[in-house]
């Protein structure tokens, strides 16, 4: 079983609405390593910046040449066929703004969001993803198992009843 080490840290003061935002996101992580099906090492590092809207929109002009905020941004250390020999997983960005005004909008609980995103974030650290309609059904089957593990209900339930679809994004 590996171990996580996740380094957290609230740059803004915004993500104090939510106490235990720290702890959440150390359990998220190390729920999506255990679960994401990747061998790693006996203990590797996630680093994770609780940040708000402006600075996700910064980072997300500057890396992807989206100029607008995102949910989270996840930024791998290795290389997809390294991620197995690597202590460092990456690095994880979080905006505040923009996850609560989501997690409002499905009516959820924010800390169930964080709980969500934090899992999609580590799960691309992994090296899974979501391009396509096989990887997109691969990945959200993983992270509905892990948040499962965490007590967080399926985050795609509601939009799937409401869609009338299968719900996948």
């Amino acid at each position: 079983m590996t171990s996580v080490i996740v380094d957290c840290v609230a740059e803004s003061p915004l993500w104090e609405a939510l106490p235990d935002a720290e702890a959440v996101v150390a359990r998220a992580c190390a729920a999506a390593v255990a679960g994401g099906r990747t061998k790693l090492l006996p203990e590797v590092e996630i680093a994770v910046l609780l940040a708000d809207d402006a600075h996700v929109r910064r980072v997300n002009a500057e890396w992807r040449g989206l100029d607008k905020p995102t949910n989270v941004l996840s930024f791998p250390a290795a290389e997809p066929a390294r991620i197995g020999s690597s202590p460092m997983l990456g690095d994880l960005i979080l905006a505040f703004e923009t996850c609560a005004r989501e997690a409002e909008n499905d009516g959820k609980a924010l800390c169930d969001h964080l709980a969500h995103l934090v899992v999609h974030g580590v799960l691309h650290l992994l090296g899974h993803d979501h391009m396509t309609d096989a990887e997109a059904e691969s990945m959200e089957g993983l992270e509905i198992e892990v948040l499962a593990s965490l007590g967080v209900p399926d985050p795609y339930r509601d939009f799937e009843l409401d869609a009338g679809s299968t719900g996948k994004t």
